[in-house]
């Protein structure tokens, strides 16, 4: 079901989509997406916990951010979300976009975060990467929105992907072209921005990606994962960017899995 509130004059409208009941997991999605990009994991989820799929700034249903804006914004545009939600202590997962505010949400506010997961995060890029994916930024800024070619990076050419690539294909296109520019450039110079503090993290992190992700890419996962105090990396075979989606059982086992384990036991493994 999806929902909205008012957050404030600075932050404006909260778009999200919930259902379960139990222990609060929230779910943020990527650059260009929305929060209907969760529905196989709000699916899976929710005959356990109470699941919350927000819409990030100036996505889906959810108000703009005002001006520029840089990652800290978006892990701020989280605090007052989840505040304004009354959700206390929360099971965490970004995707992309989404597991750069989750990871920094994370070392910024360690008491509100029981568990963080992230899917197809971006660490650390080398220098090439950084160039790439700083020139998509700025020619997104300068309005030139090119929708086909991330797909191309995003999927393959397995037929059995094409019903989901239609879906990423029309979200893309949905999106508010002003919100989608402020966060791909935010996404573009936050690799780095909390990297130095994954020590820090001292819940269970899952850092999973897709084997054939060209820029979140497994050994980012690998990274993240050994950053952290309790972290576990996945990559799973035969993906790429939108493992959510196209790997959909798999990643819904691993969150399962996530959700049932404490740091003690993830220390174990």
């Amino acid at each position: 079901m999806s929902k909205t509130l008012h957050l404030s004059d600075s932050y404006g409208r909260l778009s999200w989509r919930e259902a379960g009941q139990g222990a609060p997991v929230v779910l943020i999605h990527g650059v260009g997406m929305q929060s209907a990009a969760w529905e196989p994991q709000i699916a899976a989820l929710s005959d356990r916990y109470r699941v919350i799929a927000l819409d990030m700034p100036g996505h889906g249903g959810s108000g703009r951010l005002r001006g520029v804006a840089a990652l800290p914004d978006f892990v701020d545009w989280l605090h007052v979300a989840l505040t304004a939600l009354d959700l206390g202590p929360v099971s965490l997962a970004g995707h992309s976009m989404g597991a750069l505010i989750a990871a920094g949400y994370t070392v910024t506010h360690q008491k509100m975060v029981v568990r963080v997961a992230l899917l197809n995060g971006v660490f650390r890029r080398d220098a090439s990467a950084r160039a790439a994916v700083e020139a998509r930024a700025a020619e997104i800024r300068a309005g030139v929105v090119d929708m086909e070619a991330p797909l191309a990076r995003w999927f393959g050419d397995d037929a059995a992907d094409r019903p989901v690539r239609e879906k990423v294909s029309h979200w893309l296109r949905a999106v508010d072209l002003q919100g989608y520019a402020t966060a791909y450039a935010a996404f573009a110079c936050g690799d780095r921005t909390y990297a130095d503090r994954f020590g820090d993290i001292a819940c269970p992190l899952l850092a999973m990606t897709g084997e054939g992700d060209p820029n979140s890419t497994p050994e980012m996962s690998r990274s993240m994962a050994a950053a952290a105090q309790y972290g576990r990396a996945v990559v799973l075979k035969g993906h790429r960017h939108m493992i959510n989606l196209t790997a959909a059982e798999e990643v819904n086992r691993e969150l399962l899995h996530w959700l049932n384990r404490s740091a003690t036991q993830e220390e174990m493994t």
